[in-house]
């Protein structure tokens, strides 16, 4: 889902798939720095789940990491383990066709361009059922690391579009209690901004890397 992103850092940037890289978020960070140069600093950027793994890699190594850009992601969690079980179950039984109406295609905004809510549509569906059920037992499962978004000195980006179905109050929270964040919310987008405005959060993103140097 990032083509399009690569070419903000031509040859610096990475966009790992997380399903092979273990069972959950904290997991995936490991997998993710393991990809990296260990002198490297990075800026790490997440949608949706992704923004999850994104705190998660700050967290385990927040020397390398100088600021964290979060698109339809929250530091905080609100377990639903029922919800968790019925989706789960859901998935196996009937299959990511099924499940991509029931669960997924809501979350777009009431305007989205249909092309991108079929690419969308039918990158989820080529999935492997076990890799979709892993990562929302990884979502669902993950820490909340409201506490580390709190104590967080260097820039936290949070953008989200007004039309995400999640409190705007989490995110809002998020960036008023860290001390360089701020909040960017993009007009007519649901959940998956970043498919949906890409030239906005593009935008956001450039900004945020063109102040890299500021960051210590």
């Amino acid at each position: 889902m990032w083509v399009n992103e690569m070419g903000l850092l031509p040859g610096a940037t990475l966009a790992p798939t997380f399903y092979s890289l273990g069972e959950s978020i904290e997991d995936w960070a490991r997998g993710v720095l393991d990809f990296t140069d260990d002198n490297e600093a990075l800026v790490v950027v997440g949608n949706s789940v992704g923004g999850s793994c994104a705190l998660e890699v700050a967290r385990q190594a927040p020397d390398r990491v100088k600021a964290i850009v979060l698109i339809g992601a929250k530091a905080g969690v609100r377990p639903d383990p029922v919800f968790l079980d019925e989706s789960v179950r859901f998935l196996r039984e009937r299959g990511m066709e099924d499940a991509w109406p029931k669960y997924w295609a809501g979350l777009f905004g009431a305007n989205a361009d249909s092309r991108v809510v079929e690419a969308a549509r039918r990158l989820a569906c080529s999935l492997e059922i076990g890799d979709v059920v892993r990562g929302v037992k990884a979502f669902h499962n993950r820490h909340d690391l409201t506490d580390f978004a709190r104590s967080w000195s260097k820039p936290l980006v949070v953008i989200r579009g007004d039309q995400d179905g999640s409190p705007p109050h989490s995110a809002a929270a998020d960036t008023a209690s860290s001390p360089r964040g701020e909040i960017h919310v993009i007009e007519d987008a649901g959940h998956y901004t970043s498919l949906e405005q890409p030239s906005r959060v593009q935008g956001i993103i450039r900004g945020v890397l063109a102040r890299e140097d500021e960051y210590p």
